[in-house]
Formats: structure tokens, C-alpha cells, sequence
């Protein structure tokens, strides 16, 4: 009886708040160079934290028709950029002898802080003054939905969201999906914009957000620091193009990378705390699902938020999976250091970084790391990329309530 099938990766799509595609994101994320600034997109005046890594100069109208776009939240214009880039890294064209075969599976939490107040408008105005594309431009669900329309693919179409974790989990679905024969391409990843009035405020209170960067914006994302304060909301977007390794070689494909395992867990312990066993469960499972050991590891991109609560926790974490000795040995870096953390969306964005690791041998930096941290106390890339040798990335992602997902990456061999 054969295995599962053999996943790979054949295009990537990146937007950062260090770049509008892969190469300028990646050459910024390489270059150590700060995407987190003061937030132009609307007033700060009554917000307690002003700062965020928003994506500059996106126009959707390069990747979408003007009334798509218009009747479009930002996520979905984000999800249907990237994917347009992923295709394109991919050279695939849809055309009537593909179209039924190609998914969308994307994580987003959508609109959901960009529903407005409905309620007022229906006591103040009546009920018929509502706005009647609220669901069909904020919903969730119109990540992968438009995505799906504007390309017009008829393959499976789902949106994930499980917080933090939700990029993560949507490329682990993706993969069981064509290693058990569901599918044999799909577009998965992530797109998070939730850079909005309410979203900033809300997270201000609950007392996520980092309150001390506002006169040093590009300072206050500090991953594993021992001053480090809390995160910086961001936008983002990350997809993949993932198809068997038959299809690929069929066409000739660009093969990128292989994506053998993926591994989930849930803390089941606190609303807003992290728990290290439940970390470690998920990477843990993610290395088995690959058939690899923690020895095998070149790099461990981190969720590495800049909360004093969860670098200490993934620290713990790490050494719980790998042990002691070899958590000392791998390399592990946080890139929300340079874009910040771009909730659902962190885990598609950093897939992608995972392959462009293996693809240049390169490690990208965790910036703004100067003060050490005796509960964190591994080697994290501090400040300058690094050249080495890749060959498995694991890549984490740690949600707001106890979702955990792990994935691997690895250079592909025939």
C-alpha cells in the first residue's frame, strides 16, 4: 500500500509591510529593515497605540477590476494579490483545462472589526438603510471566496481561522487535502488586515499591543528581548501553490520546496496565556507527520511575537520538542521583528519565508535584540541575517487562546 502523496511547492505571492511582492520583501527582511511605523490609514488621536506595520502604496486595481475591488474588504484584496503572484511564480495560467481542478484554502478573520455599527443605522435610519454587501465584502469566508472568483477556479474553496494560528492551519489542511487525494493543486495560505480603529483599540486594552513604540516605531517590535513589551499589529499575506510532486514534474514546474508534514494542538489551559506543553505538542507532531527528528532541523522560524508571555513560552517550547542540546544547536529568528504580527495572516507570510530560506541558504534576522533574556536564551539570529545551510525549516504559529500549529518545510529531492 503507498504512502501519502508527495507535496510541493511551486509559487510563492508576498505582501509585507517591507515589500508589494516576494523579491522586495525578501530582500528588506534580509537587509534587517523595519516595516513598523506610525499608522497613516486613519487617526490615532484617541488610540492609545499608534503604531502598526501597514503595507504601503497596494493598489488591488493592479489584481482586480475596479467594481471587484470596490465591493472587496482589504483582506480579500491582499488574498487575491498574493495568489495572482503565487500563479505567476508558478507559471500557471487558468484557462477551461485547469479551472476545475485548482482550490483556494485561506486563512483570514475577514472584516471583523469593519462590520461598522449596523444596529445604529437600522434605529437611526430603519432597516432598510443597512449596508447590503456588510457580508459579502466583510465575511470571513470572502478571503478564499474572491480569490476563487476573480481566477475563476472551481476547486475546493474554504477559509480557516483558528487566531494566530489560523496560516498555519489552513497550509496543513491544504497538505492533508492532497496527500489524501482531495485534491491535487491548491492555493493556500493567508490574508490578514485588520490595521483598523476598533482592532488597534480592542487589542490596546486586552493589553497585547506594544504601548511603548509610539515615538520609536521601528524599535518597538522585540522579539526574545528581556525589554520587550508586547506585539505590533500588521498586514499581511502569504500563498502557496502546492500541488503533488507528479503534477509538478508533469509540467516541468518550478519546484521550490517540499511540504511533508504539518502538526496541531491545542492548549486547552488559558484564554490568553501560552502553554509550552501544548507548544512543543504541535512541533512535535508536525516533525513526526514529516518523518524527520529535531536533529534534522536547519532553522525554526518563530511566532516570536514580542510579549513577554509567549517568546518565554516558545523558548520552553522549543526545548521541550528538540531538547536541550539541540535547541541550542538551531538557528531560530522572528520576523515580526521587522513586519510585525499580522494575526491570521502570520502564518501564510512565513511559509513563505520558510521556502526562501531553503531557496538562498539565507537566515533573516531578529531585530532590535540587545538586551538578553535569561528565560530566553537560545540563538536567535540577533540583528544580522545569517548565511547557512537549509535544508528543514519549521515554521510555528501560536494562537490567542490555545490553537497551535506547526509546519515543515524541506528542500526538495527526487
Amino acid at each position: 500500500m503507498s504512502g501519502p502523496r508527495r507535496v510541493v511547492v511551486t509559487g510563492i505571492g508576498l505582501l509585507t509591510p517591507v515589500g508589494l511582492d516576494v523579491e522586495s520583501s525578501w530582500k528588506n527582511l534580509l537587509a534587517g529593515t523595519s516595516g513598523i511605523d506610525l499608522i497613516k490609514r486613519f487617526d490615532t488621536t484617541q488610540q492609545q497605540v499608534k503604531i502598526a506595520g501597514e503595507i504601503e502604496d497596494f493598489e488591488p486595481k493592479q489584481y482586480m477590476d475596479h467594481k471587484m475591488a470596490r465591493r472587496s474588504g482589504r483582506f480579500a484584496q491582499l488574498a487575491v494579490a498574493a495568489s495572482k503572484q503565487a500563479l505567476c511564480s508558478a507559471a500557471v495560467e487558468i484557462d477551461d483545462s485547469n479551472r476545475d481542478e485548482i482550490g483556494v484554502i485561506i486563512a483570514s478573520a475577514g472584516g471583523v472589526f469593519e462590520m461598522g455599527n449596523q444596529e445604529h443605522v437600522i434605529e437611526t435610519r430603519g432597516a432598510h438603510r443597512v449596508n447590503p454587501l456588510l457580508i459579502t465584502k466583510y465575511g470571513a469566508y470572502m478571503a478564499a471566496a474572491r480569490v476563487g472568483r476573480v481566477l475563476g477556479v472551481r476547486g475546493p474553496n474554504s477559509t480557516i481561522n483558528s487566531a494566530c494560528a489560523s496560516g498555519t492551519d489552513a497550509l496543513g489542511q491544504a497538505l492533508n487535502m492532497i496527500q489524501n487525494g482531495v485534491a491535487d493543486v491548491l492555493l493556500a495560505g493567508a490574508a490578514e488586515a485588520v490595521v483598523t480603529p476598533v482592532g488597534i483599540a480592542t487589542m490596546g486594552v486586552l493589553g497585547a499591543l506594544t504601548k511603548e513604540g509610539n515615538d520609536d516605531p521601528q524599535r518597538a517590535s522585540r522579539p526574545f528581548d528581556a525589554t520587550r513589551t508586547g506585539f505590533v499589529l500588521a498586514e499581511g499575506a502569504g500563498m502557496l501553490l502546492l500541488e503533488t510532486e507528479e503534477r509538478a514534474q508533469e509540467r516541468g514546474a518550478p519546484i521550490l520546496a517540499e511540504f511533508p508534514g504539518a502538526g496541531w494542538s491545542f492548549d486547552a489551559a488559558d484564554d490568553t496565556a501560552p502553554d509550552s506543553a501544548g507548544q512543543a505538542l504541535a512541533m512535535q507532531r508536525a516533525l513526526r507527520s514529516a518523518g524527520l527528528k529535531p536533529e534534522d532541523v536547519s532553522y525554526i522560524n518563530a511566532h516570536g511575537t514580542s510579549t513577554q508571555l509567549n517568546d518565554k513560552a516558545e523558548t520552553a517550547a522549543i526545548k521541550i520538542a528538540f531538547g536541550e542540546q539541540e535547541a541550542r544547536r538551531v538557528p531560530i529568528s522572528s520576523i515580526k521583528s521587522m513586519i510585525g504580527h499580522s494575526g491570521s495572516g502570520a502564518g501564510g507570510v512565513e511559509a513563505v519565508v520558510a521556502v526562501l530560506t531553503i531557496r538562498d541558504n539565507m537566515l533573516p534576522p531578529t531585530i532590535n535584540y540587545e538586551h538578553p533574556d535569561p528565560e530566553c536564551d537560545l540563538d536567535y539570529v540577533p540583528n544580522e541575517a545569517r548565511a547557512h545551510e537549509v535544508d528543514v525549516v519549521l515554521s510555528n504559529s501560536f494562537g490567542l487562546g490555545g490553537q497551535n500549529g506547526s509546519l515543515v518545510m524541506r528542500r526538495y529531492h527526487e
